[in-house]
């Protein structure tokens, strides 16, 4: 079996001779939602399609994280088209073996219209891929870093002499309430938290050195079993695939140690949430900082801008301006929006700060950091989005904003100021994915503009079903105030 990172850029050419000693190949794409779908394929049929692609069922694209066809049908697939194939193309920059799968070669996949080769308007690879390249006719690229945070549960094997073998399973007999967290009490940023599970705590973070999502910070956060994973920033596409992959390193170590990690936005009531916070930067060729101004302006607009160059301006002015109509990018479950709520660390509004930790955008710069490490972190998105669309989302709007040279429209929160409180000039975001989404497809939002009609209508009819889905269901918090009071 080959080493478990093979450093040679593999190619068309030298792929079968990289491969030489393997017979089987692991292929995954992204959808929606941002799991995974793939198969495990054998050498000799990963060597036939590896220039062409090869047929995929487009039913990932048909149906939700469960499986269950949309409720109205969409364009990518459907039972008019069969549910015909797409085209899988593997991206061969992505490969990687997989650790903990007797390194098994490891391949991430885009998918094409089979007529047009074009890409899938909702395949999120593809979507982020359009919005670079709109910034490559200006010769400028961009940079990226994800932050993670989730809660980890002891898993039913683990928890109860009552163990049903998944904690799906175990959920769907017992209150959610009863299942443990990893560990009790408020400990961010401990040392002697993680010794509880080390051996758990170690394997996460060298795993992902070994899968090629390496981990530049790994700690615990404040709430019991959350830890948080800052991953290398790095070229915006390559971030997007290891945020992915991140979560797929997690869930299979955790297995082995009867432990359930939970990437929900919002998994306790009255503890704070997981975030999913992206950094983003923009590169000239020669990787410089283009957010920074040089030399700090003596009147600005506002002093938060002092170093920040006029493309980051309207850069910012794009977001800021855009950030409502884009919120089930950002934003993408019901459970996102029990995220959002004030006095709990979470964006609620439309507004920003050099560093603003509460703020939608906070705005890094001198004097605060190096001028290399002038960016903006985005802090709307929930451990629940999918890292694609969010960089997709503030890439497009970005780009709206430098195309049409707009002005920030709101002025930055003071330190100390509260997100939504009566010095907040911003406009409140989406209290539910409903409205969210409402917005996001109307007629004329800057969603259509920036992305185009088949993408707006293929993703807002998934968020449609998952709106459908939520009206439908009754939850504990209704059996427990009205079952015995109306």
């Amino acid at each position: 079996m080959s080493p478990a990172n093979d450093e040679v850029e593999v190619t068309v050419d030298n792929v079968a001779s990289i491969l030489e000693h393997d017979n089987a190949v692991k292929l995954a794409g992204i959808d929606v939602d941002g799991q995974l779908r793939g198969k495990l394929v054998s050498r000799k049929k990963f060597l036939s399609i590896v220039k062409e692609g090869f047929g995929f069922c487009s039913v990932i694209f048909g149906w939700d994280m469960h499986d269950q066809t949309y409720m109205k049908e969409l364009k990518v697939s459907n039972k008019e088209n069969g549910y015909r194939d797409i085209i899988a193309i593997p991206d061969l920059k992505s490969f990687r073996r997989i650790p903990w799968e007797e390194n098994v070669p490891f391949f991430l996949v885009s998918f094409h219209d089979p007529d047009t080769r074009e890409p899938v308007s909702a395949c999120p690879r593809g979507l982020l891929r359009t919005q670079l390249a709109k910034y490559e006719t200006i010769n400028v690229g961009a940079m990226a870093g994800a932050e993670y945070e989730f809660y980890q549960f002891k898993a039913p094997s683990a928890a109860s002499s009552d163990a049903t073998g998944s904690t799906a399973q175990f959920l769907q007999r017992n209150p959610p309430h009863t299942l443990p967290s990893l560990t009790e009490g408020m400990f961010g940023y401990s040392l002697t938290r993680p010794v509880h599970n080390k051996d758990y705590y170690y394997d996460v973070f060298n795993t992902c050195e070994a899968f090629k999502c390496n981990i530049e910070g790994w700690h615990t956060e404040s709430g019991p079993g959350v830890y948080e994973a800052a991953l290398e920033f790095g070229e915006a596409t390559q971030m997007a695939d290891r945020a992915s992959l991140f979560k797929y390193v997690v869930k299979s170590v955790a297995t082995k140690y009867d432990i359930t990690p939970c990437f929900m936005a919002k998994p306790k009531h009255g503890l704070p949430g997981n975030s999913g916070h992206m950094h983003i930067s923009l590169v000239d060729r020669k990787g410089n900082n283009l957010l920074f101004r040089g030399a700090p302006e003596e009147n600005p607009r506002y002093p938060d801008i002092a170093h920040l160059s006029d493309l980051g301006r309207h850069f910012l002015a794009g977001i800021l301006e855009g950030l409502p109509d884009v919120m089930p990018l950002v934003a993408p479950t019901i459970n996102s929006y029990k995220r959002l709520v004030e006095n709990f660390w979470a964006p609620v509004t439309v507004s920003w700060g050099l560093e603003h930790r509460a703020a939608s955008i906070r705005l890094i710069a001198p004097p605060t950091c190096k001028p290399g490490a002038t960016r903006f972190e985005i802090r709307v998105p929930g451990a629940d989005a999918n890292p694609f669309y969010v960089l997709s989302a503030m890439l497009a709007l970005g780009w709206r904003g430098i195309e049409q040279k707009l002005e920030i429209p709101c002025p930055p929160l003071g330190k100390g100021e509260d997100v939504g409180g009566e010095t907040d000039m911003g406009i409140r975001l989406a209290k539910t994915l409903r409205e969210a989404n409402d917005r996001f497809t109307r007629t004329g939002s800057i969603a259509r503009e920036v992305f185009g009609d088949e993408f707006v209508d293929h993703f807002g009819g998934t968020r449609d079903h998952e709106v459908r889905l939520w009206d439908e269901a009754v939850t504990d918090w209704e059996m427990k105030r009205y079952i015995e009071t109306v």
